[in-house]
């Protein structure tokens, strides 16, 4: 079942920091890794968060159910980009037929599927700790967003969950009628992608519903709106976000002492 409440335990000292703080760590951490494309920063910052994931309040069976789909994408990444990347330079490593892998292509794929894992996983952590009324509370009274984009961004991820009910529907209906691939695999994509467009245009016409019933309530009026739950950026937020500044930035220091960095520009 899809769950966009949040999974941690409520007591953890990173769990109770405020959203925007969390949120802006986690951009600030994410976006220096985007610096360099050698594999041992994000190596790095990918080990730094599976450390302090005990500080925000989650078990790492709980991350990687979370987290699967990042990992079985980043797998897919991984084989593609060995299998038909066009630079094959650097010592081969396996030479079969067709399939030729080089030491510069698996050290490029290996550092792009890192990369993608390091700047991913930040995410992942900080909304499986926030709440989502939280963050909409937060982002209109610390980060001073509109309000029409905070409360239609907190609609969105309330209706998330409604897509998994919605999928399943449609696979019934339509097994009730007969329409059913069975072992054909061709069969199957072609129902997956007709099952996907469906779900596509009724979520297209949920969210018109919604935008009209948000303006309908005054949503998009100029007068400043009220929140019910204050939320407090503290001197410990801030430490957050310099943290994981300092963070980010040793992990890059450490690859430059190791001669591995390799500049995204230049």
């Amino acid at each position: 079942m899809i769950s966009v409440a949040p999974m941690a335990r409520p007591g953890a000292p990173m769990a109770r920091r405020n959203p925007v703080a969390k949120l802006a760590a986690a951009l600030v951490f994410s976006l220096l890794l985007i610096a360099t494309l050698d594999p041992v920063t994000p190596a790095i910052a990918i080990a730094i968060e599976l450390v302090v994931l005990p500080l925000f309040g989650i078990r790492y069976r709980m991350l990687a159910r979370r987290a699967w789909p990042l990992l079985a994408s980043a797998g897919g990444i991984l084989v593609t980009l060995v299998l038909f990347a066009a630079d094959r330079s650097g010592r081969v490593l396996v030479e079969a037929g067709p399939i030729l892998v080089t030491e510069g292509v698996l050290l490029t794929a290996l550092g792009l599927v890192l990369r993608m894992l390091a700047v991913a996983l930040p995410g992942v952590i900080v909304f499986a700790t926030t709440d989502p009324t939280d963050l909409a509370d937060a982002l209109i009274q610390n980060a001073k967003a509109p309000a029409r984009f905070a409360i239609g961004a907190l609609a969105a991820f309330r209706l998330v969950p409604l897509l998994e009910q919605e999928w399943r529907m449609i696979s019934m209906a339509r097994r009730a009628r007969g329409v059913d691939a069975g072992r054909n695999p061709v069969a199957k994509v072609r129902l997956f992608v007709s099952t996907a467009f469906a779900l596509l245009v009724g979520a297209i016409r949920r969210g018109t519903r919604l935008a009209v019933a948000m303006d309908a309530r005054g949503f998009d009026a100029g007068i400043p709106r009220t929140v019910a739950r204050r939320q407090r950026f503290t001197r410990a937020d801030g430490l957050l976000v310099a943290g994981a500044a300092v963070l980010a930035g040793a992990a890059l220091a450490v690859s430059v002492a190791l001669d591995t960095f390799r500049p995204l520009i230049g």
